[in-house]
């Protein structure tokens, strides 16, 4: 029988995320920040190929980047709200982690496959900053698809994209469970 390892179970079952809003300072240093990466680039890795990496956006960045979605959406014509909310994504932040797609040449490991890897790490570096102890929360939204933002904003090449922008603080509040999947419902066993 396998040996279980109960706490890390317990924390998986559950785990939550925390609204980006409600995070706060302090932050983590560079030295607490170091361990989660870590933890996140041990994420399953077809091929071994690496096809990611981190931008940390600190305070100052993050300011920056709220002024460059705001130029982005207005130039793109984008509904005022729509602007506003992608906006606030990032003047209000403290610390997030630009999670980088970068895919690489392979004869073997398909570009998709290459995708779910980077998902595997947006999901580790969150769980990590959660286990931790710090309030995280994985984002998105129209600037992590907009080219102009990702070449003006965080100097990205042409075949670089955003998987996800990971906020980590200190929570102000504990948010409210939220319904789960129901497991069975979405789970089918093959036995022939």
């Amino acid at each position: 029988m396998p040996a279980p390892n109960q706490a890390v179970m317990d924390f998986l079952l559950s785990r939550r995320s925390r609204p980006a809003k409600t995070l706060t300072t302090p932050v983590p240093s560079r030295e607490d920040l170091v361990p989660i990466l870590t933890a996140a680039a041990r994420s399953p890795d077809h091929g071994k190929l690496e096809p990611w990496r981190f931008i940390v956006l600190e305070r100052a960045a993050l300011k920056r980047l709220a002024e460059v979605v705001e130029a982005r959406g207005k130039s793109l014509g984008r509904d005022e709200a729509d602007v506003s909310k992608a906006r606030v994504q990032f003047e209000s932040a403290h610390l997030a982690v630009a999670v980088i797609e970068v895919q690489k040449p392979s004869e073997k490991i398909l570009p998709i496959e290459q995708t779910y890897a980077v998902g595997g790490v947006c999901l580790a570096l969150l769980n990590a900053a959660l286990a931790s102890g710090w309030g995280a929360n994985w984002l998105s939204g129209w600037p992590s698809h907009d080219r102009g933002f990702l070449e003006a904003g965080l100097a990205l090449d042409n075949d670089e994209r955003v998987a996800g922008f990971i906020h980590i603080g200190t929570e102000t509040s504990q948010p409210p469970e939220r319904p789960r999947p129901d497991v069975e419902a979405i789970t089918s066993w093959v036995s022939e």
